[in-house]
């Protein structure tokens, strides 16, 4: 991956991520690098979308699995305010539904954290001259999704499964991310894929659409 990418003053970086480990790698990265500048960090959607107006970044690392507002509604709030900012989505999880949702949303790459250190700063380049990037697991997903015919919900993963039996039960979010010892921005992240595959926009739908069609015992 090579950028020629020249800049008069160095391009300005917001860091979004509820880790704080993870916020320190990223800024100790940055600081390797003279052409990149960290402006900021924030440690939620929310914050995220407040530093954007003060700092004016011109790209945003965003974390997608995040607490409150996510990434992926950050990114769709940020993108729609302030169109000239590139969004990154940098993320462990390469799940088909995520990459979809996240560049729907705005997102202008998507990588994996598990991305070398040249490779990122290289995007981050790219970005600000107008050349996407997607991780090969990113777009394999894409390809996977396009070209898989599919029923509406027999693409569901076993834990999404779980998680929508669980609605079948009528629990709450909070309630199945303590049943399943899984954080609650993740069973957000599982219950947003599962309307999404089976094509509803709400809870209740998707519960009728299981019990109709067997998709959960």
């Amino acid at each position: 991956m090579t950028s020629n990418v020249a800049s008069a003053r160095p391009i300005r970086v917001l860091i979004v991520d509820d880790h704080e480990m993870v916020r320190s790698g990223l800024a100790a990265f940055m600081q390797g690098s003279s052409d990149l500048e960290l402006v900021g960090e924030a440690s939620t959607g929310e914050e995220a979308i407040e530093l954007c107006l003060r700092l004016e970044p011109d790209v945003v690392l965003m974390d997608m699995m995040m607490p409150g507002i996510g990434g992926v509604e950050a990114t769709r709030t940020i993108h729609e305010r302030y169109p000239q900012v590139r969004i990154l989505a940098l993320t462990s999880f390469p799940e088909e539904g995520l990459v979809q949702q996240a560049l729907q949303a705005g997102a202008f790459s998507y990588l994996l954290k598990s991305v070398a250190s040249a490779d990122l700063a290289c995007a981050i380049r790219d970005a600000v001259a107008g050349r996407p990037t997607l991780s090969p697991e990113a777009t394999q997903a894409l390809i996977r999704q396009a070209t898989r015919p599919t029923p509406p919900g027999q693409d569901l993963s076993p834990r999404e499964r779980e998680v929508l039996s669980l609605m079948k039960q009528g629990l709450g979010n909070k309630s199945i991310a303590d049943e399943l010892s899984i954080s609650r921005s993740t069973v957000d992240f599982h219950v947003s894929n599962i309307l999404g595959k089976l094509g509803v926009s709400s809870r209740t739908e998707a519960v009728a659409f299981a019990i109709q069609n067997r998709l959960v015992d």
